[in-house]
């Protein structure tokens, strides 16, 4: 096999234990700390900060009013209407600015 394949294999497996690992080490405790728990709950909005940060820097009009309006959407609506919005404005607004 490629040297490719076994990258993925790879990532694959390690993603695996990763995801279990978590869930291993916090099954063992029958109580989580409060101050652990709020620190878990803030994981998505950290990693979803450092997907969207990075881009938003470096991006063109069209990228800035769909993060604005998916922004917007999320004030109001779920994180499934904020996602297709800010996906339908930027493919509108790439379109249409060329």
């Amino acid at each position: 096999m490629s040297s490719t394949v076994w990258i993925i294999l790879a990532g694959a497996v390690l993603t695996y234990l990763t995801r279990i690992g978590g869930y291993v080490v916090l099954s063992r405790f029958e109580r989580i700390n409060p101050r652990v728990e709020a620190g878990l709950n803030a994981v998505p909005a950290a990693v979803l900060t450092t997907l969207v940060a990075p881009a938003a820097l470096s991006a063109g009009p069209a990228e800035l009013i769909a993060l604005v309006v998916a922004g917007l959407v999320a004030l109001r609506g779920g994180m499934m209407s904020m996602f297709l919005t800010g996906a339908a404005v930027l493919i509108a607004l790439r379109y249409l600015l060329g």
